[in-house]
């Protein structure tokens, strides 16, 4: 199962060697693990879900507006890690994960789905090793996966 982890932020940098190659303001930062099996109707479920997760807050300061509510942006940062297994000894395991192939397609495929439905959508590098910055507002964090 795809697996996610969204971040409600009020800005959010990835930068790689260095250099800010994606930056957002309000919205969420999601980390995307990609595992063996998974399919477009994966990534597709989990846009639609994070854009309309209702985690924003109101007037009246419930949390009941989405990031398409609000205009928010999106910052998407691909995260084998999601997958490790470490049920066993010390050493995570991450024989779930998908092949780096299925995962940048997957990846890539949840990009450009969810840059037809929010204005600004940016990203890391794929298999780049990757610093994040980020401000937590909350701090509200929501782990999702496609199949739950």
């Amino acid at each position: 199962m795809m697996k996610a982890v969204i971040q409600r932020v009020d800005y959010a940098t990835v930068i790689v060697d260095g250099e800010t190659v994606g930056a957002v303001g309000k919205g969420f930062l999601v980390l995307l693990g990609v595992e063996k099996g998974d399919e477009q109707a994966d990534a597709d479920h989990l846009v639609d879900k994070i854009i309309n997760l209702r985690i924003f807050e109101d007037d009246a300061g419930k949390m009941n507006l989405s990031l398409i509510d609000i205009a928010g942006e999106l910052l998407v940062v691909s995260q084998f890690t999601l997958l490790a297994d470490c049920r066993k000894g010390r050493r995570p395991s991450f024989v779930d994960a998908g092949e780096p192939e299925l995962a940048e397609r997957l990846y890539e495929h949840f990009v450009a789905n969810a840059r037809t439905k929010i204005g600004k959508v940016e990203t890391g590098i794929f298999q780049a090793l990757m610093k994040i910055e980020l401000l937590n507002n909350g701090p509200v964090t929501i782990l999702l996966d496609s199949r739950r």
